[in-house]
């Protein structure tokens, strides 16, 4: 085991680290297989093979109060004025354990089937094309807002029925949700959270009344009409949560994987010509840009019951935080993983996670982001950056605060 006083691999509040953290990732790969960082009160797992297997150890859960109190895990309860957000956030399959896992789960992909992604396909191209050419007509702009955001949003919100005119708040929303899902939040953080948390949910609603009365060809109506051979339907609370889930999970990886993806083809001229020379390789760059700059860093899980790596005993009640930024550049998996390939073929990286928890909209990000990634490289084929961009002060989301185009 290895400790933090003797070295600064691992600082996710310094700005050096969160704008390059991959060679601090391959100091603690080199040091160990399991480090405990005192800050966050969290054991940090650096290598692909721990964090892939942990990923399934049904040992480790996102949550433990289905088997624990939260005395009898030694951990100190949610204060109650955050708990607008917990009741959003926990009744979502993601922070769920089985059975409730497995029963929302298995629902919502009922509704939530491969037919319906992929009779998504052509209106995701048509957004995209339309977005991009918005871009092309002002000569540039901010793809960040003006392309990532707006076309993963929209797609989510379409997919829920939620009427155009209701979607501005969207975005404003989920940001403020996912400001929980850093490392040790602020007050402010967790002030605008639960705000947004009690405004989504009211909307969600309205919304799921409104499909009751009168259901449509969308996901809330299919949440809604969903049940297994018992009869056994999701309660209002948990198609609220998993609406939520659907739309920051949906959107927030694609949004930054576009941007991070862009920025690290704007630095690496060689493959970017390459794949403006051969169109064919978008799917496999949609990949390696994802394994590249992974939009998540850290995964966390709780140990449910102890186990030990590498000769170092984790305690029930501890908290792991998986490094997938940190996976993906792990060499015993990847050759020469700090260079971008666009043609690299075997890519088991990790950005959807695994195990129970894999990302279920994962067919809809590859789609979203292969149809911006097209829609740019023929409507923009000489598309550059028109100024250094800001990264955001965030490490576990990784993204920019913007990328300033010209075409």
């Amino acid at each position: 085991m290895a400790a933090f006083d003797s070295f600064d691999s691992f600082d996710p509040w310094d700005p050096e680290f969160v704008a390059d953290p991959y060679p601090g990732y391959a100091e603690l790969r080199e040091r160990g297989r399991v480090h405990y960082y005192e800050p966050t009160d969290q054991w940090l797992v650096p290598h692909h093979a721990d964090v892939s297997a942990l990923l399934r150890d049904r040992r480790l859960g996102r949550t433990y109060t289905h088997r624990y109190t939260h005395e009898d895990f030694g951990r100190t309860p949610p204060p109650p004025e955050h708990e607008p957000f917990h009741t959003l956030n926990d009744h979502g399959m993601l922070d769920l354990e089985p059975p409730d896992h497995t029963r929302i789960r298995r629902l919502v992909s009922k509704a939530f089937t491969p037919r319906t992604v992929e009779r998504l396909k052509p209106y995701v191209r048509s957004l995209a094309d339309e977005l991009v050419g918005r871009l092309v007509e002002a000569g540039g702009g901010d793809l960040l807002t003006d392309v990532a955001e707006p076309l993963p949003v929209a797609v989510i919100a379409e997919m829920l029925g939620i009427p155009e005119s209701d979607r501005a708040p969207l975005r404003p929303w989920s940001a403020e949700i996912c400001g929980m899902y850093e490392l040790n939040p602020s007050e402010e953080t967790a002030t605008r959270a639960v705000r947004a948390s009690l405004e989504f949910s009211e909307y969600l609603r309205t919304l799921i009344a409104a499909r009751r009365e009168k259901p449509g060809d969308d996901l809330v109506s299919g949440l809604i009409a969903a049940h297994d051979e018992d009869d056994d339907r999701l309660t209002e609370q948990e198609m609220v949560s998993t609406c939520a889930l659907l739309l920051n999970a949906g959107h927030e990886a694609t949004v930054n994987a576009t941007v991070n993806g862009w920025w690290a083809l704007f630095r690496n001229p060689g493959e970017l010509a390459a794949l403006r020379a051969d169109h064919s390789l978008v799917p496999t760059a949609v990949e390696e840009l994802m394994r590249y700059d992974t939009p998540l860093q850290l995964f966390e899980r709780w140990v449910l019951d102890e186990i030990e790596i590498d000769g170092t005993v984790i305690p029930r009640g501890a908290e792991v935080a998986m490094l997938f930024g940190s996976a993906n550049h792990d060499p015993a998996v990847f050759t020469a993983p700090d260079r971008l390939d666009l043609t690299r073929r075997d890519n088991p990286h990790i950005s959807f996670s695994a195990g129970i928890h894999y990302c279920i909209g994962a067919p809809l990000a590859r789609i979203e982001l292969a149809a911006s990634m097209t829609a740019l490289l023929e409507h923009a084929p000489a598309l550059r950056p028109a100024a250094e961009p800001e990264r955001k002060p965030n490490f576990v989301i990784r993204g920019l605060k913007g990328l300033a185009v010209e075409v």
